[in-house]
């Protein structure tokens, strides 16, 4: 299951804390799928990707509640946590960065430690993409919910297309590394 986290609504569309949701659109344009059955406060569709059947979902719960719409999702289809993919913004890695990781802590991300609690476990991989610190004088609160300068699009477009690829690869190796 590939979960791409954000708030849901206009106001939060194209806004920083949404680049979960903004690469779960960009894989189901790829993969020509539809997210938009609603099931378990989330919008969901499945698809296949290197092979495997693949479910995705954007929780349509804020942030900090993401975890309960996720654990839903899981119990529902019978996955487990291994199984699962959360695709989120990292404000600790600069603009553009992309890193795949097993495991962890939330790293003070909201939405990542909702799940952590709701599942009971960290045993999950993360695709984290970097939207950088906010500049002096602004509040990360303010910073994640603000939208994407235009001269960054080209720097989000290929951090998407790393994630996009990332996610291919933990697909297809179904490894921890």
């Amino acid at each position: 299951m590939v979960v791409g986290l954000g708030n849901y609504g206009k106001r939060y569309e194209k806004t920083r804390h949404n680049i979960g949701f903004i690469t779960i659109d960009r894989l189901a344009s790829e993969y020509n799928l539809r997210i938009d059955k609603k099931c378990n406060l989330s919008l969901i569709g499945n698809g296949v990707i290197e092979g495997e059947d693949v479910l995705f979902a954007k929780p349509q719960t804020y942030m900090n509640r993401s975890g309960i719409a996720v654990n839903s999702i899981l119990t529902d289809n019978s996955l487990l946590p291994s199984d699962l993919i959360v695709i989120y913004d990292d404000i600790d890695l600069n603009l553009g960065t992309v890193k795949k990781k097993f495991n962890g802590g939330d790293a003070g991300h909201r939405g990542v430690r909702s799940i952590i609690e709701s599942l009971s476990t960290r045993d999950f991989f993360r695709v984290r993409i970097g939207i950088g610190r906010p500049p002096e004088g602004i509040d990360a609160s303010d910073y994640v919910l603000s939208k994407f300068h235009k001269d960054e699009s080209e720097v989000i477009h290929n951090s998407i297309e790393k994630a996009f690829y990332l996610i291919k690869e933990i697909i297809k190796e179904g490894s921890k590394g």
